[in-house]
């Protein structure tokens, strides 16, 4: 029997196959290009479609589980049917100002649903926005695209649903979430890995997928990624370096704070704490093509410390480690070497991780004690170096580093993973 894990990232989906042993079997990505607002729940859906349909008859004939992590805050407002009311509202996108504001004066303090771009501020958002006929349903990413291959709607995840207003403690929807959205139309929590139910017939006749094939809740894209490098000690953690740069640090404390954009995930008897910063890859990829990323990098030296300090962001707004939306970028003076502007981009996003995790220490959480990597930036061994003088703790690249190879053990694992 197979697992499939599924991961939808900022820029494109990728599925990983593995094994009862959790050997890789099969893998494939899907580009999402430069979409649209209006065009994105239509490529999430034909990326889905596309990605277990191309699989080998022999493989999809004995699919046992999937499991399908999405970004964390990306939210579509969707009638019965699972059909959008209004283009999906994304991870990073900030212009709830007013529903952050209003979900701060009811929120426990520091709860991450207070925060510009949680989910629970763009559901109030599009409320507000598709007035008195609104939504049958608000869901996060990865709960619309497991309801699509159930075409049972309405189950997210402990983890989607924190930034939509998750009770921590009692892992259910507060009253005060009720008072603000009405919990009929938010989807309902359950444990990561839980069974959500079998692909439906008509699904499973379209895809060549068995009837039996179950979905189970999934995660978010960061948490899957963490899943994937498979590491279990308090103070382990894990970067991913993908288009964003997120944090990731088992810990024996909760931490929350929501100036900084820190928050804490369930994650069994422990707590999995860290932010997500809207700096990564992406900014690199506006002045560098990978092929050239990698040449230049080989002429960095990373012990040496880069005199210039940038703030690299893609555009105006930042979540983590200082919850900011009026941020700025800073990517001058660029230097006439390309090699030395490289090197400096690098260095300003070591010192934004390095502070990330100083932080965390700082609100209580186990101190890091070693970094695996994920994602993309993981394969430059420059930058991991600079990370490591930064950091002060080894730093290496993660024995797995997709998303998706984490969704496929949680298919294969289901709660065993947390425990």
């Amino acid at each position: 029997m197979y697992y499939i894990g599924i991961d939808f990232g900022t820029s494109g989906a990728r599925c990983c196959v593995i094994d009862a042993e959790g050997a890789i079997v099969a893998e494939d990505t899907r580009d999402f290009g430069t979409l649209q607002e209006y065009e994105r729940a239509d490529i999430w859906r034909e990326a889905l479609w596309d990605l277990l349909a191309a699989l080998p008859p022999a493989i999809r004939s004995q699919l046992s589980a999937i499991a399908l992590d999405g970004t964390s805050g990306t939210v579509l407002a969707c009638d019965a049917e699972l059909a959008p009311r209004h283009s999906p509202l994304l991870y990073n996108d900030d212009r709830a100002v007013d529903e952050a504001r209003l979900i701060a004066t009811i929120a426990p303090p520091g709860h991450p649903a207070a925060a510009v771009t949680s989910g629970l501020a763009k559901v109030l958002w599009l409320k507000k926005w598709l007035g008195h006929t609104g939504a049958r349903l608000y869901l996060n990413q990865a709960d619309w695209l497991s309801g699509l291959l159930t075409e049972q709607a309405g189950v997210s995840d402990y983890h989607n649903a924190l930034k939509m207003g998750l009770d921590l403690d009692t892992l259910t929807w507060p009253a005060w979430v009720d008072h603000l959205a009405d919990v009929g139309t938010l989807p309902t929590p359950v444990a990561p890995g839980t069974l959500i139910a079998t692909v439906s017939r008509a699904r499973a006749r379209y895809l060549g997928v068995q009837p039996g094939c179950r979905v189970h809740a999934g995660t978010t894209d960061s948490i899957a990624a963490f899943l994937a490098a498979n590491v279990n000690r308090s103070g382990d953690a894990v970067t991913s370096l993908g288009s964003t740069l997120v944090l990731k640090l088992l810990s024996d404390t909760r931490v929350e704070s929501t100036g900084h954009g820190v928050y804490s995930h369930w994650f069994g008897a422990r707590w999995l704490a860290g932010g997500a910063s809207n700096t990564g890859g992406a900014v690199l990829r506006q002045f560098f093509d990978d092929r050239t990323l990698a040449a230049l990098s080989e002429k960095i030296d990373p012990n040496i410390a880069s005199p210039l300090d940038y703030v690299p962001l893609p555009r105006t707004g930042e979540r983590f480690p200082v919850n900011d939306p009026a941020l700025a970028p800073r990517l001058s003076p660029r230097p006439a070497d390309d090699a030395a502007f490289l090197h400096g981009l690098l260095e300003s996003l070591g010192r934004i991780e390095t502070r990330g995790y100083g932080l965390l220490a700082e609100l209580g959480a186990t101190p890091v004690q070693r970094v695996e990597t994920a994602g993309g930036g993981a394969q430059n061994p420059a930058w991991t170096r600079i990370r490591q003088r930064l950091l002060g703790v080894p730093v290496s690249r993660a024995a797995h580093t997709e998303a998706a190879y984490g969704s496929a053990l949680l298919a294969r694992d289901g709660l065993q993973r947390f425990q």
